[in-house]
């Protein structure tokens, strides 16, 4: 398996540079260049997510040693890292809605997932190459990938991570898990402004030449720890084989399709779900759930992608996005790898903030996407809906995806079973879900970190460990600064003058 980019670049890349580089050099991102047979589900391992994961990766990891990439798993998802056997466990809420809970990772985000692992792939590609550049891992984040990325390559030898996250635009609780990483090599720095001039800045200095020499020549080269690498996306379509075997241990017939709902900003979540469904994963719909901006969503219904709104700051800061990066790898695939056509639709957002996809394109999008959207007050409700019904605690984000599956279900009403992707804890938006559970009746001058015994005490749950102490750590990072100087700050950390 090799890989192009969605922009047409002339040259292919293998499995271990598509990694390494993160992006295209044409600024594109990288893609399968055949497609996978489908998998046959009754033989796919259903008692290790180790297991599952190991097969599904093999054809996309062509060159890579089996045995190192499932010792990389099993490191990746040991134990010591996950708190739950399953790692991604599925609960039932009832016969026909259960909760793929992705957060048991070590920052209690689904992000983990992802993030254990790409380090050891990371490590493996260096080593298949012979590359012999320090990797600096370049990441924007609106709130999980950052102390997802931070927590996974931190001390590795041969790599840095600098992390931009967005000054007011991540909860309390992400704040104090990226600002207290410890770690040699690890920078964190807090950019002016949304998570789209976090991440468009990182754009910028992927696609600076002059900036890829002047590293070359110190002996580095960027990469990417974001959804646009292939080798943070890929295993995330594990636990959608993964829930879709747990619904058969429970009795869903082999070939039975299912509806998953994803709560998404940047779109790399629901297209996991789509590479899914191309390896035969039987998919009725992928439910796109936005919040207040629904950017994704107005796109998915008309065809058209507008970023020329403002950007609310919401309940579910994970998905306050107007520019979804992965959005043109579903295109590119979906246009018959039209990269003219790609090419011509990023170019017409960068400059008008804006495009229209084709009907034939757009027809395709809408036989197996709907996408709805949840505000702030329907999301505090659905919280408190969903724990006075079913006793079961859930974040914003995923109150987003519940609430737009009852959106849903009033105009398909299919009776298929559905499966919402929980992609955080409770306990990291510890403001919000107190106040969806208890109203007004709480001390509301209580900080986040001070929430989370409150919140405990009152549903009788667990907070998760790695989230305790946050309030009495050192910390370590404390710098802002403007989205025009993100080149400046990245050659002074590195220091390169």
């Amino acid at each position: 398996m090799h890989y192009r980019s969605t922009r047409g670049y002339i040259q292919t890349a293998t499995a271990a540079e598509a990694i390494i580089e993160g992006i295209a050099p044409d600024g594109g991102l990288y893609v399968p260049t055949e497609a996978v047979p489908s998998f046959l589900l009754d033989q796919l391992p259903t008692s290790d997510y180790r297991e599952l994961a190991k097969t599904i990766f093999t054809p996309y990891l062509t060159g890579f040693d089996n045995d190192a990439v499932l010792d990389s798993v099993n490191k990746a998802y040991s134990p010591d890292k996950f708190d739950h056997p399953s790692i991604t466990p599925l609960h039932p809420l009832d016969d026909k809605l259960s909760v793929l809970e992705l957060w048991h990772g070590p920052t209690s985000a689904f992000k983990d997932i992802a993030l254990q692992l790409l380090p050891h792939l990371m490590r493996l590609a260096i080593r298949q190459s012979s590359e012999d550049k320090e990797i600096v891992i370049l990441t924007a984040t609106s709130g999980d990938t950052g102390k997802s990325a931070l927590e996974g390559f931190k001390n590795i030898p041969g790599i840095k991570i600098v992390v931009y996250y967005p000054e007011t635009g991540v909860s309390e609780i992400q704040k104090l898990q990226m600002t207290t990483q410890e770690g040699e090599n690890v920078v964190v720095a807090a950019v002016k402004g949304n998570f789209d001039d976090a991440q468009n800045g990182v754009k910028t200095l992927f696609n600076d030449p002059r900036l890829a020499v002047t590293l070359a020549d110190a002996g580095k080269r960027l990469s990417s720890a974001n959804s646009i690498n292939w080798g943070r996306l890929l295993p995330q379509i594990v636990y959608y084989f993964a829930a879709y075997l747990d619904l058969v241990k429970k009795g869903l017939s082999y070939g039975k399709k299912v509806n998953f709902v994803v709560p998404t900003g940047n779109f790399g979540n629901i297209l996991a779900g789509y590479y899914a469904h191309c390896l035969g994963l039987p998919i009725n719909r992928l439910i796109c759930a936005a919040n207040r901006n629904k950017v994704l969503s107005d796109f998915i219904n008309s065809g058209i992608y507008n970023c020329r709104r403002p950007l609310h700051q919401t309940l579910s800061p994970s998905m306050d996005i107007l520019i979804s990066s992965n959005l043109e790898r579903l295109l590119f695939e979906l246009s018959n790898q039209d990269s003219e056509l790609v090419n011509r639709w990023m170019k017409q957002l960068k400059q008008d903030g804006q495009y229209t996809i084709s009907r034939a394109v757009h027809e395709k999008i809408r036989e197996l996407f709907w996408s709805g959207c949840a505000d702030d007050q329907k999301t505090i409700n659905t919280i408190a809906g969903v724990y006075s019904q079913h006793n079961y605690l859930i974040d914003t984000h995923t109150a987003v995806g519940r609430a737009v599956l009852s959106e849903y279900l009033e105009q398909e009403a299919d009776g298929l079973p559905a499966v919402i992707l929980s992609t955080a804890s409770p306990y990291k938006f510890t403001g919000s879900v107190t106040k969806a559970i208890l109203g007004n009746s709480f001390n509301q001058n209580l900080s986040e970190t001070e929430l989370l015994k409150v919140l405990a005490a009152e549903t009788g749950t667990a907070v998760p460990a790695n989230l305790t102490g946050l309030e009495q750590k050192e910390i370590k990072h404390k710098q802002v600064i403007a989205p025009t100087a993100m080149r400046d700050h990245l050659l002074e950390i590195l220091g390169i003058r």
